[in-house]
Parts: structure tokens; sequence; C-alpha cells
């Protein structure tokens, strides 16, 4: 491969997705879309990356500074137009361009690597199109091509004969050219459309009308260029990508009870014999090690959890926690900043947040610790197999030594010692007869103000 510049345009509206956040930045599987796409360019080392803007470009310039130029569409003359835009930040280069979609977030590397490598072929196209053949060709565009490959053909549906439209290979808007082609072709494009506007496909045409080849390459999976306009075709994009990473993680060997009721993110990493319970949700940042078991309705993220771990049900792993090999937490505990020991158990009701947990230490429920006074975090310390009895609220900066227990129902607000006892509740005052004398008083009054009433 030559040195390639990508292209992506992302100057649109997105007037049907309704929302205060541009359209290329709703995120899917946790990340952006626009990012998705981004990181496939990059397997490819791209020499220079352009994104051209429009609405919203405060957003995406904010998104994409010190990872690629931005280019400004204003106002907005169709996709030739915004093609061009991208020429002065590629003044002097003079390799290849490629040209994407921010809203078509999931072309994958192959694909753009097989477009730039058609256009260094023998017969030295033009211009390179990606194609696509969907189950419902629609009213998409479509690419009348020889068995080579070669454009005989660029036509709107619109303007297409009974025979053309047989044809199911569809245009997906992905080109590739030089940059010297590119931007010579795209000068010679004119606007007399109904809609007044430069389009990017009419370059084919051109470079054809002129006696040169063009081709086009298709892409094995019409989901690849698929784009995203509206909340429904966002969360059809989700609902394919994350079919995409149940079935690629049970290949690496997680087991998934419910595969349908497991959502991961784009960064989840995953070991071997892991077992996924139904309803476990995955936020950005979580690692999970081999043999590692995460029971239902659980949500982790920004976690890490070593070997043999267990977590849940219904546990929420927040950034920062760490269980290490054979730690547990179990139903209804919250773990945020914290790290819990190799073999540390925290089996229900508990907050662990900005704790280190020793060893083996065992965390009883309706545990506690106390680590914001509202305006900063605190640390608590738990030793090695220490014993915390339940409800107990362990008040930071604190800490408790390996070996010491602390009695149910303390709240713990001074160091204690390795091997100490710790018991801090108010003394227990008995009043024989009280609770009697008082339910009679309280029925007698109750009795009384019936009978006024």
């Amino acid at each position: 491969m030559t040195d390639f510049a990508a292209i992506i345009l992302a100057a649109g509206k997105g007037t049907r997705m309704k929302s205060d956040t541009h359209k290329v930045l709703h995120p899917i599987a946790g990340r952006p879309m626009l990012d998705h796409l981004l990181a496939s360019v990059d397997e490819l080392e791209p020499a220079r990356r352009v994104v051209v803007v429009g609405a919203g470009r405060d957003q995406i310039e904010a998104a994409v500074e010190g990872r690629a130029d931005t280019a400004l569409q204003e106002p907005q003359f169709g996709t030739g137009h915004a093609v061009q835009q991208a020429e002065g930040p590629l003044d002097g280069f003079d390799g290849d361009v490629l040209v994407l979609y921010g809203d078509v977030p999931f072309v994958s590397a192959k694909t753009m690597r097989s477009m730039l490598e058609r256009l260094h072929a023998d017969d030295a196209p033009a211009v390179v199109v990606l194609g696509f053949e969907p189950d419902n060709p629609l009213q998409y565009g479509r690419v009348i091509a020889d068995d080579d490959g070669q454009i005989i053909k660029m036509v709107e549906y619109k303007d297409a004969d009974e025979g053309e439209r047989a044809c199911h290979l569809c245009n997906s808007g992905l080109m590739a050219a030089s940059a010297k082609d590119m931007f010579a072709l795209l000068n010679r494009v004119g606007n007399d459309n109904a809609q007044g506007e430069y389009y990017l496909p009419d370059i084919v045409n051109i470079a054809i009308a002129d006696g040169r080849v063009c081709a086009v390459v298709s892409t094995e999976d019409p989901d690849e260029v698929a784009g995203i306009n509206s909340r429904s075709e966002l969360a059809q994009a989700e609902a394919r990508w994350q079919v995409a990473r149940r079935e690629q993680a049970m290949a690496d060997g997680v087991s998934l009870r419910a595969p349908e009721t497991v959502f991961f993110s784009w960064d989840t990493k995953l070991g071997r014999d892991v077992t996924i319970e139904p309803n476990v949700v995955f936020g950005p940042g979580v690692t999970v090690a081999d043999g590692v078991h995460i029971k239902a309705f659980s949500h982790v993220e920004g976690a890490s959890l070593g070997k043999s771990a267990q977590a849940g049900p219904f546990a929420r792993l927040r950034p920062g926690a760490v269980l290490e090999e054979g730690a547990f937490v179990g139903n209804f505990v919250e773990v945020k900043k914290a790290t819990l020991g190799p073999g540390a158990k925290a089996s229900h009701l508990t907050y662990l947040g900005d704790t280190t947990v020793g060893a083996n230490a065992n965390i009883g429920a309706g545990t506690i610790t106390c680590n914001y006074d509202g305006y900063f975090k605190y640390q608590t310390v738990i030793g090695e197999r220490a014993f915390i009895g339940s409800n107990t609220a362990l008040i930071a900066p604190v800490s408790i030594g390996a070996d010491a227990i602390v009695a149910a129902g303390s709240a713990v607000t001074r160091d204690v010692a390795a091997g100490d006892l710790r018991i801090v509740r108010g003394e227990q005052l008995v009043k024989p007869g009280w609770a009697d004398k008082f339910h009679d008083v309280m029925k007698k009054k109750k009795a009384a103000a019936k009978k006024g009433g």
C-alpha cells in the first residue's frame, strides 16, 4: 500500500437523530461511532486524516483534536462539495485518498485495504467504488459493472431502467482515488440537478466519459456499510454489534447463559472459561481474567476481575474496582476505586469506596466505608484476614490491622491495631416491663379518642 489520506464526511446536521449531540458522536457499545471508524482507519496507518465538519463543528473538533485535521463545509452543497473542502488541508499530498462517512462506522480495515489495493491494479482505475448487495436493494443507486469489476455505469434508482434495477450491486458512497484524480474530477462536477448539489458519484461517470477505467469492489457484509441516521438505526447498529461480540466471546471460550441479555462494551476483555449469567452489562474499561464467574443482573464498568474471582448477583463494580484472584463480591455489593485482595469477600449489602482490602479479609453484610465528607474523599485500609462484622460503618480515613475483628454494629473512627477487637456501640439499657406499661397507656388513649370522636 502507498500512503493514503482518509477523508471522513461528518458535516451533516443529523436532524433525524433529534439530539444536541452530533450524530457521529452518539455511542455504540460505549464508543462514539466516529471513533469506531477512526479505529479501523488507524489499523492501516494513514498518512493524514481529515474530518469534514459543518453543523456541530465544535463538538467534532474537540472529539478529534490531536488525531485528525478538520475542514469546514459551510454552506453544504452535497457530498462532492464536502470532499472538496479537504483539498486545502491536503495541499501538497500526492498519495491516495479514501472517502468515508462518519455515520457509517463499521467499515473494516480489510475492506478499506481492498479498495486501496484495487486502485493500484494493472488496469489502473481512476476511481474505486465500494459496492454492496443488500437483501432488498430498495432505491439505492446501482453500480453496473462487468465480470472484472470495471464499472460501465453508475445510475441512480430513479434514472435506472428495469434491467438496471434488476442489478443488486449498489453504491455505498465510499470511494478511493489518487488525490490528484479525486480533486481534478471534483472540479468538473456540476450541480445541474433537483437539489442543486455536487454529488461525489458523478466523478465516476466523468472519468468513464474520459475513457478511463473505474472499478468496484464489494463488501462481503452489507451491514458493514449501513448508515445511521436515527435513534432507531442507532439501536439496530448496537444490536448487530452486540450479536457479533457475543458470538466472538463464545468462540473464545466464554459461557453466556443467555447471550441475548448480555451487553458488552467496545473494549471488554474476557479470558477463557469465564461464565456470564443473564442480564449482565459491561461498561467501558473492563478486564476479566480466566475462570471468572459474573452472576446475573450485575453491572461492571472500569473494573478488573482477577483469575477465578466472582461477582454478583446484583453486584455493581464501578471504575477503579479490582477483584484479585479468588476475591468475591455478592448480591447488592457496590465497589468503587477499591481493591479486594486474593480471597477477600464482601458477600452482600456492602459499599466499598476508596478502599484496600487485604487477602482473605471478610466484610460483613451492611458494611459501608464512609469515604466522603462532602468535600474530599478518604482512604480505608483493611488488613489481611481482618473480619468486619455486619452493619459496620468505617469512617475514613481509617485503618484496620491484619487479623483484627470489628464487632457488628460498630462505627469506627480510629485505627484498629492488628489482632485487636474493636467494639463501638452505645451501652444497652434494659427497663423491665416498660414496654408492657407503654402499650397499656397507649391503648387506653386510643380507645378514649375513638369514644370521644
